[in-house]
């Protein structure tokens, strides 16, 4: 577990690094990802309706809800080591 935790930092980092920015979709899978990976289960009250950015976010990490925080760690290191080619 250990080392899936600095693996998870390491990617947080690279992904910070990649050489062109992702589709909107795929930055929501990792915002979805990360946020699971680090926090767990989506918590907290859904942003308002005209907040578009924060709702796509919300609505991202709520998908995930249920899914494990080793899983959710070990799909964001694989999709950033897919975006870095």
């Amino acid at each position: 577990m250990a080392d899936l935790k600095s693996d998870f930092q390491k990617a947080a980092k690279d992904v910070m690094d990649l050489a062109e920015r992702p589709d909107n979709d795929t930055m929501l899978r990792l915002y979805g990802l990360y946020k699971q990976g680090s926090e767990g289960d989506v918590s907290g009250p859904k942003p308002g309706f005209f907040d578009f950015v924060g709702t796509a976010k919300y609505e991202a990490w709520e998908k995930l809800a249920g899914m494990n925080q080793e899983e959710a760690m070990k799909k964001y290191v694989a999709l950033v080591k897919t975006l870095r080619g």
